[in-house]
């Protein structure tokens, strides 16, 4: 377990009452009077505070007012078609029964595809690991390579082109 000296020392609180009345004065709060002063901080709310009670009020009203809504005309909804589900039950039984069964292959189908879609890229991946390259990695080893020909091959001309200007000399000098 953990003690106070294993911890960093900003981590460290001694709760004793002169620490909380430090700490809650360092938060902006009265701890000189008691009753409801002692609970509000001294400044008042900032604008964002203010614009987020502006729009957040009325927008979680209109939410809560249309999920009343809502739940009100699935009960109404409900009450209506309880009979015609008990009337039609023959049919729709078997009928929710045929929907259920296609709908579940349908999902059953689509989540066979995903699965080996992440078994190709797992194994992709897997591949690419045990070749211990990754395409990053591939295309750093190509630039090195690329960067490594480019001085070959100007080292290269360099060297073709002092061994013509030594052998132009040489026959400048036996001429």
């Amino acid at each position: 377990m953990a003690t106070a000296t294993d911890r960093a020392p900003h981590q460290v609180q001694v709760h004793t009452p002169t620490t909380q009345r430090v700490d809650v004065q360092r938060r902006g709060y009265d701890v000189s009077g008691g009753g409801v002063k002692t609970l509000f901080p001294d400044r008042g709310p900032s604008t964002s505070q203010i614009i987020a009670v502006l729009v957040g009020v009325p927008t979680g009203g209109t939410l809560l007012l249309l999920s009343g809504l809502s739940l009100l005309g699935t009960i109404i909804g409900l009450a209506i078609a309880t009979p015609v589900f008990i009337f039609f039950s023959p049919v729709i039984v078997p009928a929710v029964v045929t929907i259920g069964l296609a709908v579940i292959g349908i999902l059953t189908a689509g989540a066979c595809g995903l699965t080996g879609l992440m078994s190709l890229s797992w194994m992709i991946n897997f591949i690419r690991q045990v070749h211990g390259t990754t395409v990053p990695d591939q295309l750093d080893s190509a630039k090195r390579r690329m960067a490594d020909m480019a001085d070959y091959v100007g080292q290269k001309t360099k060297d073709a082109g002092q061994e013509i200007q030594t052998k132009a000399q040489d026959v400048k000098r036996s001429s």
